[in-house]
């Protein structure tokens, strides 16, 4: 879905979380390609814009379960989350037509590895793909937990929804090897530190996202915890203190934090 120069579109990404072999919540991540224009070679959740076909979906509420209450923009918010999520990391958060429970893992790989290359070359709908075989994607999984918009005065910007989800058993997720070029299961620590001592780049709306889902001891907490939380918009304000830039942002957001010295993409 194109924007105007300087116009924040609307995008939507996925916090996948599963329980950890040492007791401690882990995330599914992504290392974006060097050669893509926004975050490249950064570490990132799997995500991406909004498009028509997420619009085209909230059409066809045979499609979809979770939207009591939701509007059409919030909802093409959601139908994004997972749609993004499919096509970067082949994690499928639907269940078969009829059915409580989550699509089986081996029926997930099946789909994506006859769907997936289409989706993402434009060969294919989503909603096709959910059509034909006979899926209804899982709203009600999806927990708001943050909102970031690009500072104004950039180039490129977004206006991003984060959610929180538990990852479907068995679905361990794969990289596409286009958009992004390695993909890792690893705790908010790791992930932090891969940050401090260069093995990873980490966006800042990444980084203080990290650091508060590491605060909780399991995904179930979390996932509560984000469902009892009222989210603040972050718009970060950049400035300048001498030869360091800045970001403000409300402390109301509850990122242990005001101001933070910029050393990456905002």
């Amino acid at each position: 879905m194109a924007s105007e120069p300087g116009v924040a579109r609307p995008a939507s990404t996925i916090l996948l979380l599963r329980e950890g072999a040492s007791d401690a919540i882990e995330v599914f991540m992504m290392v974006r390609h060097y050669q893509i224009e926004f975050a490249s070679g950064a570490l990132v959740f799997p995500g991406g814009s909004v498009d028509a076909g997420d619009h085209e979906i909230i059409g066809r509420p045979e499609l979809y379960a979770g939207s009591d209450g939701l509007d059409a923009t919030t909802l093409s918010f959601r139908i994004a989350a997972i749609r993004e999520t499919f096509e970067e990391s082949r994690i499928l958060l639907a269940r078969l037509r009829g059915s409580d429970d989550l699509i089986p893992a081996a029926r997930a790989a099946e789909i994506a590895d006859a769907h997936r290359d289409a989706l993402n070359e434009g060969k294919i709908s989503f909603a096709q793909i959910l059509a034909d075989n006979g899926l209804v994607l899982a709203l009600d999984l999806l927990v708001p937990y943050a909102h970031w918009i690009t500072p104004e005065g950039m180039k490129k910007r977004f206006d991003t929804w984060f959610f929180l989800a538990a990852a479907p058993p068995e679905q361990l997720g794969m990289h596409d090897g286009k958009e992004s070029t390695d993909s890792i299961w690893l705790s908010p620590r790791e992930a932090l530190e891969g940050g401090d001592n260069g093995r990873f780049t980490l966006p800042f709306p990444t980084t203080r996202s990290l650091i508060k889902l590491g605060k909780q001891p399991g995904v179930q907490s979390a996932l509560d915890h984000a469902r009892a939380s009222t989210i603040v918009t972050v718009m970060p304000v950049v400035s300048r203190d001498g030869d360091k830039r800045q970001l403000r942002i409300p402390a109301e957001a509850g990122y242990d934090g005001e101001v933070f010295e910029m050393t990456g993409a905002p």
